[in-house]
């Protein structure tokens, strides 16, 4: 698989970062900079390192214990190209897939590049809107805010518009 991705790092055991045990790619650079953000320091552009996607999927699949692949960020949106060919190769290996974002589902659909909906047609499930340190509450599962929702993708997308995933509600 040709190209690379500028990440900000990785988990490769994850079981906070959704269902199950998951390996976990931060995305480097974020236009939202949502105050009280818990990674800020992947808000830079120009920060992190580029990494190689046939390295990065090889060590995504190492552990056969890991089930799921969570893209976080920064914004994985930003970079849905890369993103994109390396959740096709994900999904031939029978990996579960979800990614963050600070973007709602309606805003994602609504972006030009046609990468970011095929990224989303490789997802199973979508943790999206900004975080608002107002609405901050540490007993929600996958997620920060109140207002931020875990959607079910493939639905959300059969109906184009957004389906909560009803067991994270």
């Amino acid at each position: 698989m040709e190209g690379s991705i500028r990440i900000a790092g990785t988990v490769g055991e994850s079981i906070v970062d959704g269902p199950g045990f998951r390996y976990t790619l931060f995305t480097q650079g974020c236009p939202h900079h949502c105050p009280g953000c818990h990674n800020p320091q992947t808000h830079d552009f120009a920060g992190g390192r580029d990494m190689e996607l046939e390295a990065l999927l090889r060590d995504m699949c190492k552990n056969p214990l890991v089930k799921g692949v969570t893209f976080s960020g920064g914004e994985p949106f930003c970079q849905p190209e890369p993103l994109y060919r390396l959740a096709v190769e994900l999904k031939k290996k029978g990996k579960h897939l979800m990614a963050y974002s600070g973007y709602t589902f309606e805003e994602l659909l609504g972006l030009p590049d046609p990468s970011v909906k095929k990224l989303l047609s490789q997802l199973d499930l979508l943790v999206d809107g900004r975080f608002i340190e107002a609405e901050r509450n540490i007993e929600l599962r996958f997620r920060g805010s109140e207002n931020q929702r875990v959607l079910d993708v493939p639905r959300s997308l059969a109906e184009q518009a957004p389906v909560w995933a009803e067991q994270y509600r």
